[in-house]
């Protein structure tokens, strides 16, 4: 009797801690196998085991909270599955071979803090429903192929600190309500397509550490009100159609000569190291 007891606790201790996730959140996870030749993969997952012990994922109170499958060899498109997992904090599937379109059911992914979707071939436009992300601290999707313009629906994550849209196919301007982005720390926009002036309101984002707007087709000057960004200590604006040339840099601490003509009419922009 006392090992019947034992074997039945032992059953209900091993259902609890292995207790599965709900089915549309394991539907979800079957279909971005299926849809990313999960058997090519270079972790691929046992579909008979428990999601708990699949690769790159994290579960929490029988929810997915994560995905991590960078690295890992993903062939194919994003299945609309995805927006099936609500609870997802993070998902990191940069450096894959993922193309096409991302699908609008992403918009219900409310919980992001973290879509890393860089390093792949991604195309379209960025979609516009990523506005309605509004916990995300960091989107990634630079190095794929979206185009046309930045979505004005982005200036809507206001508690973004990285935004890197880098190496891809953007065109347009920059919108000048980014100052919305009061969290910035690090934005990139370089090797697209943009044109126009470089906003003087990037100067309101009291955060950013980082500005990185070179390769572009910008136009104009670079504003004196950026030397009131006390923070930033990197920034490249290089290979653009400026009316001057410019040095990108790094350095620690403020600027404090901005537009400095050498001998050659190259301008520089001089941040003081201790």
């Amino acid at each position: 009797m006392k090992i019947l007891k034992l074997i039945v606790l032992s059953f209900f201790i091993t259902a609890y801690s292995f207790a599965s996730v709900s089915q549309s959140e394991k539907e979800a996870l079957i279909a971005l196998y299926n849809a990313t030749s999960g058997s090519q993969w270079n972790s691929t997952w046992d579909m008979d085991a428990s999601i708990n012990t699949w690769y790159g994922v994290k579960v929490e109170n029988d929810k997915v909270v994560e995905i991590n499958l960078q690295f890992n060899n993903l062939q194919g498109n994003l299945p609309e599955e995805i927006g099936n997992l609500v609870y997802l904090k993070k998902m990191n599937l940069g450096f894959n071979k993922l193309g096409g379109t991302l699908p609008s059911s992403i918009k219900n992914l409310k919980e992001l803090r973290s879509l890393e979707l860089f390093m792949n071939q991604f195309e379209g436009n960025i979609p516009s429903e990523l506005g309605e992300l509004t916990k995300l601290e960091s989107l990634k999707l630079y190095s794929n192929k979206f185009e046309g313009h930045i979505p004005e629906a982005l200036m809507r994550l206001t508690n973004l600190r990285e935004l890197l849209l880098g190496s891809n196919f953007l065109t347009g301007t920059i919108p000048t309500n980014i100052y919305a982005l009061s969290k910035l720390q690090k934005l990139s926009l370089m090797d697209n397509k943009l044109e126009g002036e470089i906003p003087v309101e990037i100067a309101q984002l009291t955060q950013l550490e980082e500005l990185i707007l070179s390769t572009n087709q910008l136009t104009g000057n670079l504003p004196l009100e950026f030397m009131g960004l006390k923070k930033l200590n990197t920034i490249m604006v290089s290979d653009n159609n400026l009316n001057q040339e410019y040095t990108s840099y790094s350095g620690k601490n403020l600027p404090s000569l901005l537009l400095m003509q050498t001998e050659n009419a190259t301008a520089i922009l001089d941040i003081e190291k201790d």
